[in-house]
């Protein structure tokens, strides 16, 4: 009997032991699930910086349209003016992917406004908030601030940014513009410096079709004043001239445009044009404005220098010295100018040559 009792016992003892290790196989694994799931629910949510310096409230106002071209460096206090007269005392947004607030109080001391506001917009999620797309479109004036002109195409590029700045210049037809990289958006065609190396004259001129230089067409900013033209900041102080022609080679070449057009600005410069075309350069520097004169380049291919010679008058140039009041006249529909001198830039095999 006591053996019998003894075998029990020791039954019993195997068996609570059995149903203690069963039962911790089977709570481990859906513990690790519930946490899980858990994770994933507190996902934080996409937070925007803005900084706003006054009234938070919207108010409409009669802003004009216009473009406010600026080709880096400091910024030229009179185009700037100019700009935010065009508000006329509304809300002013800049947005930018990197920074912090350097034109709220600049831009609000200088002119009566309502409002300076700047958003940082370093990702697509950010660029898609409705938030941050509803203040962009509420604005009278809006300034793209300098930075990568690459993070503003990988960012804002095919999203709500995008279809806001559109809307701005097209359907509310207020001001709209920028300076460095937010000049080099502004063009129908846009140089966007996407591998993350910027392209000289000499790398272009020698070779067109060098990896760095990233052509884009017709799909991001559309300004009708900026159809068939590409843009360039830092110009002759980065010695720009040489590469830019070489993207109005490519345009022609690549794209099949009869007439292609270029806007160079030297640093401390702006071009700023009005809503019906009419433009003047500010500032202490030069404006360029290219075309070409007729047929585009004789070679154009990968790993040979380029030749656009045709006669020594391959793109016909204008060259603005700027003030601090406006210097010379542009008309960006017919493409027409004075104030400045006329000249014309030429390639032979892989040298710029000025006529």
């Amino acid at each position: 009997m006591k053996k019998e009792l003894s075998s029990l016992l020791v039954l019993l003892v195997l068996i609570t032991f059995f149903f203690s290790c069963s039962k911790r196989n089977i709570i481990l694994p859906v513990s690790m699930n519930e946490s899980k799931t858990n994770n994933t629910a507190l996902k934080p949510a996409t937070t925007v910086v803005t900084y706003l310096t006054r009234d938070a409230a919207d108010v409409t106002t009669n802003a004009t349209g216009g473009l406010i071209l600026m080709g880096g460096g400091t910024d030229v206090d009179a185009a700037i003016k100019w700009f935010l007269q065009k508000a006329g005392g509304g809300d002013v947004v800049v947005i930018r992917s990197t920074g912090s607030n350097g034109y709220n109080s600049y831009m609000y001391n200088m002119v009566a406004v309502n409002s300076v506001e700047t958003i940082i917009i370093d990702s697509r999620d950010k660029a898609n908030l409705a938030s941050v797309t509803q203040k962009i479109r509420n604005a009278e004036a809006l300034f793209i601030a300098g930075g990568d002109q690459w993070d503003y195409v990988n960012y804002w590029k095919n999203s709500a940014t995008e279809d806001a700045i559109n809307y701005l210049i097209n359907t509310k037809k207020v001001t709209v513009g920028g300076t460095s990289a937010g000049l080099a958006i502004m063009g129908g065609i846009y140089y966007s410096a996407q591998t993350g190396v910027s392209v000289t004259s000499a790398q272009a001129l020698s070779n067109p079709y060098n990896v760095n230089i990233t052509l884009g067409q017709n799909d991001f900013i559309a300004s009708s004043l900026m159809q068939n033209t590409i843009t360039d900041s830092h110009y002759s102080q980065r010695d720009r001239q040489g590469r830019h022609i070489t993207f109005l080679a490519r345009m022609m070449k690549d794209f099949n445009y009869a007439t292609m057009k270029g806007i160079g600005i030297d640093e401390q410069t702006a071009v700023c044009i009005d809503q019906a075309g009419a433009g003047k350069v500010y500032g202490i520097n030069q404006a360029y404005f290219l075309q070409n004169e007729n047929l585009g380049p004789e070679t154009c291919v990968s790993l040979s220098p380029l030749t656009w010679n045709r006669g020594a008058l391959a793109v016909k140039a204008y060259k603005i010295t700027g003030s601090i009041s406006g210097n010379g006249s542009f008309d960006a529909n017919n493409w027409v100018f004075s104030g400045g001198t006329a000249f014309h830039y030429y390639v032979n095999n892989g040298v710029l040559f000025q006529n």
